[in-house]
């Protein structure tokens, strides 16, 4: 008989927004139009777990009985339907089964469930045997997921197989060419066969042995071009220039290089010409001309970073600003949801392992057009709609729930990215200077593994990354991409941020690719590892797989002897798992040790060389003059309509073309304001429509008052890029900048970094002519601009079949500003005068460096006179895509003079600048050499000669085109709703009052809002107690019990913060966080602080999800949720939703509302993806009857109403925020905590409803 319980949980049919969602799709993007309907079910198996406690998880942790339907063992459906199940592959990191495993263990900390998941799908209706293929063929993925086995298995309990010993290549040392060559083929290296021959040279020569398995597996790892840019570090020997019009500039180019390179080197005789070393001279010579004062220079590879003075109220510190972009191409390509979180991943784990704390992410991506039918999908790849998507939704998922601010977000529409996939995260860290040592690794030295175990999963990444792949090779390389576990990642960032730690880390290293082996391997010459000390998340692994697994979410940190056991001890705080596994030698080897015998026994001399020298031709071609891009009108349909005279049409296929358009449905995916410190939210105005160009943030800084911000830009054509990858590189810097100054920023102090993605080289030196022409254009930029790039990333392998990415170099520009500084885009108001500020080119239509710095030398001054109220920088689509997007935030019109003509509407225009100004400011504008090309109007119309086009017209031209991919909303209903607000003075009065109440902050796995809720009680003047609960042993669990207790019992408030209560799974949010405060102890504890001690709490997002499912709110007390209860269920989207909302006090019965002006609206952040509220009609009469709605979300006018543009998650009633029956328990949904000065500056209305200062005001 089996030892499994089976479970199957069912959305009822109101919630069920995921198969609704999937139902459409199957019509509209399969065309499989004979689906009557579609369910889909979790399905737990469950094996270990107590009858009690069982009873107990059905209806708290499996399900909750408002939303869900429950079923044992088996469930109904109707003769005929269609079945199947999907699982990930074993290995694969299944949140939903892992935090489940945590929540039966918080109801008995005994207990050792074994948990694992899978969706069950059903489909009705007259479906093929073939549809139904297609459909398992849509929903199943199959380098992560599998069809599950509809048979409940006997038992969870796996057996792994003890592992062999590590193979040894018998023979490999004196092994004759031909068979060399065999036996390199069978291995699927990444590396070259003249790196295997160089292998055999080295184990013949200085070893006299033939090698492990782990160590050819280890080379492999620590020389692909992924993790030590082998293709950037060819040597290229003859560079010859194509002919053609443009030959003068890049050969007067290449031998600036080449000058630079004699001044810089002397006569070192180690250097030679490669990517690299074109890529970096300009650093470098800029470097050596005193233009480059600010770099923190160290032999950590962590991310570039620049030292900052950073005013305070009263001092001035150093601190560390940290810029890091990584992608992700290979994986997301072919797992999007895991390739595109672990990209975000290791961006962030670059700059953190440098001990600086992330705060702020940028995505830029690529992708062919996504609006495609998915029968065009090129055989062996994903259809590139499902692939835009799960990217998007794992690169946001991940950043959501670590609390990364993602303050940007852009993807860029070009055909050949069909080749590969696009996947960039830029990210920003900081930190005090003096929280950071850079200390050597000593003999003796310690490192310790902290973080996340290591898995199958993660072998591969950097081989696999480092490949051209074609129709064959996406299906075989499964195991190199995995999910992330945010909320370890979030553990991480908060233990790194803990100056205490920081100080006692000498060196630390992220796992990136190359897992324990490099990065280990890279923290010092000599090293010991002790492999079977390495956590594992299972049992079965052999020696290669435990040293080259990436596994992510780990560190690899050195410390000295004698602090160990306090490293160890703070880990333990943060509810991380820290494990001694290595020490510093003395000799320069590496060495791993697995079951007692050394599998790896390396040289350090031998790693370093990153295998035999390569070496390569290169022939550089010209771009076509005939074909030059500036002299066109970028886009066919816009060309068109203009040889038509027909001005309008041109102006609505501009805003309706790809590149143009509106990306906002994909962009309210990624949370916006976490941190409270985005000075742009990135969509500005009060309807929330002009994209911002950039990102701009506050300081992360936790004590103090600062006005510091940081900017990031990023820049890149890739249609300029494809005719002149030269040119393409000069104007991505130029547009990187001028995004820079639009925003207010000063150019002279921006520091760049480089994305480079290109085509597989080969030994054709042709296709070397790309990734050539591009480094060539960067360095033109960075010595025209005085400008250095102080970092950068190359993947090199965008190849599939004969199809090439277009040639890609992305500049990201990073400047350091002060919040007075900054303007926002949107146009501010009628009758302002619109001005275009252009760059002069020279005749290889290159711009002219000294007349752009000048240029933007004065519009810095005039932004900070005052003089300029909004700027927007122009790109290859030219100024009316600019002044449209201006427009639309605040729906003002705009009237273009009939001297302007369509070729400066419609034509390139990078590095132009369009900038709003009041007519008294015209004089000294136009002795910029400004021309006025407009004035904004308030006929809500673009006016240009005969043209008058709508604002609706327009809107709709430009957010119809990616709606069906990324919908901004799910239903069309706009009616409004109740809107009498409950005004009584029976506000109940606090009889134990203290001086400055203390507030209790809980942090569960997966909370991230603890920094922001604490700031905003301590700016209320409130004292403040945060606390990790710790739940890695049974022993964990009591403890954090009784240290919750104490502290509650020390406390006037709870706060409930905001976050994602282990990744809200079990499928569905806070039940971790719910399931812990059922506990009997905190249970009492909070039972007397609110019936015994007059006490508040607050509950915001995460903290009104576990409020509600508690019955904090409504009941005032804990208890267990029935049928009818109220409660907060997904989005009617079925996505996270990011966006300043508008809600209305309508109650001021509320202690927490006291300082609330009651009817009016504030605007605060929604950032949720289950913050839709729902409750039978007899509980909302009773809620609004007895003052319990606290607020509710409204439109532009001040309504409450159903308009999903407003009341984002389509709540009943419009409700944002419900009281408990006597108002001291406060639960909603936007985010008051987030706010502060120059925070969403592009945003209108107030931000501020007092909430904390009314809390604390109440106990005095």
């Amino acid at each position: 008989m089996s030892q499994v319980k089976r479970l199957y949980v069912e959305k009822k049919s109101s919630y069920a927004v995921k198969a609704k969602e999937l139902a459409e799709e199957l019509k509209a993007y399969l065309s499989i139009e004979d689906v009557s309907d579609v369910r889909e079910l979790i399905r737990y198996d469950v094996q270990n777990v107590s009858a009690e406690t069982m009873k107990k998880a059905a209806v708290t942790v499996f399900s909750e009985p408002p939303v869900d339907d429950l079923y044992e063992e088996d469930f109904p459906k109707k003769d005929g339907d269609k079945v199947f199940s999907v699982e990930f592959l074993p290995g694969q990191f299944d949140q939903r089964a892992d935090s489940a495993v945590q929540c039966l263990q918080l109801l008995d900390e005994k207990e050792e469930p074994i948990i694992r998941s899978a969706t069950t799908y059903v489909f009705s209706g007259n479906i093929s045997d073939e549809e139904l293929e297609k459909i398992k063929e849509y929903c199943i993925n199959p380098v992560d997921s599998r069809e599950a086995d509809e048979k409940k298995p006997e038992t969870l309990v796996m057996d792994y197989e003890d592992p062999a010993d590590v193979a040894i290549f018998d023979g490999f040392k004196d092994m004759p060419e031909e068979e060399l060559k065999k036996l390199y083929d069978s291995l699927g290296l990444a590396m070259t066969f003249e790196d295997f021959r160089y292998i055999q040279n080295y184990y013949q020569g200085e070893e006299s042995r033939n090698p492990s398995m782990t160590e050819i597996r280890v080379l492999d790892t620590y020389w692909s071009d992924h993790c030590r840019h082998t293709t950037f570090s060819t040597e290229l020997k003859d560079v010859a220039f194509g002919d053609g019009y443009y030959k003068p500039l890049f050969e007067k180019t290449y031998n600036e290089y080449l000058a630079d390179r004699t001044e810089v080197y002397g006569d070192r005789k180690d250097k030679f010409i490669c990517l690299m070393d074109l890529a970096l001279m300009g650093m470098k010579k800029l470097k050596q001309d005193g233009l480059l004062d600010n770099m923190e220079e160290s032999d950590e590879i962590n991310a570039c970073s620049i030292v900052v003075p950073v005013e305070f109220e009263d001092k001035t510190e150093e601190w560390l600003i940290s810029f890091k972009n990584e992608t992700h191409n290979h994986p997301t390509e072919i797992e999007p949801f895991g390739g595109a979180a672990t990209c975000l991943g290791g961006a962030i784990r670059d700059p953190l392992s440098g001990r600086t704390y992330v705060y702020q992410a940028m995505r830029v991506t690529g992708a062919a057009d996504p609006t495609v039918s998915v029968k065009d999908t090129i055989p062996g790849k994903l259809p590139q709609k499902k692939l835009v998507r799960e990217a998007a939704h794992g690169y946001s998922s991940y950043g959501n729930q670590i609390g990364l601010a993602t303050g940007y977000v852009k993807e860029v529409y070009h055909p050949n990215y069909v080749a590969k996939r696009m996947e960039i995260g830029a990210v920003l860290g900081a930190a005090p200077r003096r929280a950071v040592q850079r200390l050597t690794s000593d003999p003796g030295d310690i490192i310790i593994l902290l973080g996340g175990r290591t898995g199958r999963d993660g072998i591969g990444g950097a081989t696999g990354s480092s490949k051209a792949h074609n129709t064959q090779s996406t299906s075989v390389c499964g195991a190199e991409v995995q999910k992330g576990n945010a909320p370890t990642e979030r553990k991480l960032q908060r233990l790194f941020r803990r100056e205490e730690v920081s100080h006692i880390i000498k060196k630390c290293n992220d796992f990136g690719a190359g897992g324990v082996s490099v990065a280990i391997g890279e923290l010092a010459d000599g090293l010991r590892v002790n492999l079977d000390k390495v956590p594992k998340k299972y049992a079965g692994l052999d020696g290669t797989e435990i040293a080259i697994s990436e596994s992510q979410e780990r560190m690899a940190v050195v410390v000295a002897p004698q602090d160990v056991e306090q490293f160890l001890a703070y880990a333990k705080e943060e509810n991380l798992e820290a494990t001694e596994v290595a020490v510093v030698t003395e000799e320069p080897r590496l060495i791993l040790e697995w079951r007692g015998k050394d599998i790896v026994n390396i040289s350090r001399a031998f790693l370093d060389t990153n295998g035999a020298h390569q070496e390569a031709d290169v022939e550089v071609e010209m771009p076509k003059e005939e074909d030059n891009f500036f002299k066109k009108i970028e886009l066919p349909k816009v060309a068109d309509a203009l040889q038509k005279n027909d001005n309008k049409s041109a102006w609505l296929a501009m805003l309706a073309d790809l590149n143009v358009c509106s990306q906002k449905g994909l962009v309210e995916m990624f949370d916006g304001s976490i941190g409270a410190g985005s000075v742009y939210m990135p969509y500005g105005g009060r309807y929330q429509l002009t994209e911002t160009q950039s990102m701009v943030a506050k300081l992360p800084v936790l004590k103090g008052k600062c006005d510091t911000v940081t900017m990031m830009s990023y820049g890149f054509d890739p249609y300029l890029s494809s005719w002149s990858p030269y040119h393409g590189s000069v104007y991505a810097v130029l547009e990187s900048l001028s995004r820079i100054v639009t925003a207010g920023g000063d150019y002279k102090k921006v520091r760049f970094t480089f994305q480079e993605y290109f085509r597989r080289m080969s030994e054709d030196p042709k296709r070397w002519s790309q990734p050539f022409a591009a480094l060539l254009g960067a360095f033109d930029a960075q010595i025209g601009f005085g400008l250095p790039s102080i970092g950068g990333k190359d993947s090199m392998s965008g190849t599939f079949n004969d199809i090439d990415v277009p040639p890609t170099l992305v500049s990201f520009a990073v400047d350091v500003a002060r919040e007075k500084d900054v303007i926002t885009p949107e146009l501010k108001e009628a009758g302002d005068k619109l001005v275009l500020f252009t760059i002069e080119k020279n005749t290889y239509d290159l711009p002219v460096y000294e007349q752009v710095m000048k240029l933007y030398d004065k519009i810095h001054e005039l932004i900070g006179k005052g003089a300029i109220r909004s700027a927007y920088a122009l790109d290859g689509k030219g100024l009316a895509a600019a002044v449209s997007k201006m427009a639309f935030g605040n729906k003002l019109g705009v009237t273009i003079a009939d001297d302007v003509t369509a070729e400066t509407l419609f034509a390139p225009g990078f590095g132009n600048i369009v900038a709003e100004v009041k007519e008294e400011f015209l004089p000294i504008i136009k002795e910029a050499s400004a021309i006025v090309i407009g004035e904004v109007n308030d006929a809500q119309k673009f006016v240009y000669k005969e043209m008058e086009l709508s604002m609706d017209e327009a809107l709709d031209a430009w957010q119809g085109t990616l709606e069906r991919v990324f919908p901004t909303r799910a239903t069309e209903g706009r009616e409004k709703v109740q809107s009498d607000v409950y005004d009584t003075k029976n506000v109940y009065v606090c009889r134990n009052k203290v001086a400055k109440p203390t507030v209790f902050i809980p942090v569960f796995p997966g909370t991230n809002c603890e920094y922001d809720s604490a700031k905003a009680f301590e700016r209320a003047g409130a004292n403040t107690i945060v606390k990790v609960f710790k739940n890695l042993s049974a022993a964990d669990i009591r403890d954090s019990v009784d240290e919750f207790v104490k502290a509650i019992n020390q406390s006037q408030i709870i706060m409930f913060p905001g976050g994602f209560s282990a990744g809200d799974e079990p499928e569905g949010s806070a039940k971790f966080f719910a399931t812990a405060f059922r506990n009997a102890k905190m249970t009492e504890a909070v039972s007397r602080l609110l019936s015994e001690r007059d006490g508040l709490a607050l509950g915001i997002c995460n903290g009104f999800q576990a409020l509600i499912k508690l019955g904090l709110v409504p009941y005032g007390q804990i208890q267990a949720q029935s049928a009818d209860s109220p409660t907060l269920t997904y989005n009617t989207i079925n996505r996270h939703i990011s966006k300043m909302v508008y809600t209305k006090v309508v109650t001021n019965k509320s202690p927490w509302l006291q300082q609330a002006k009651l009817g009016a609206t504030y605007c605060n952040p929604a950032s949720h993806g289950e913050g839709r509220f729902v409750a039978p009609k007899e509980w909302l009469d009773k809620l609004f009857a007895n003052g319990q709605v606290a607020t509710q979300y409204v439109n532009e006018a001040g309504e409450p109403t159903m308009d999903e543009e407003w009341n984002v998650n389509g709540s009943y009633m419009a409700i944002e925020g419900i009281t408990s029956p006597d108002g001291r328990v406060l639960g909603k949904m936007a985010h008051s905590e987030r706010r502060g000065e120059a925070v969403a500056m592009n945003i209108y209305g107030e931000q501020d409803m007092k909430i904390f200062e009314s809390g604390v005001a109440y106990f005095k």
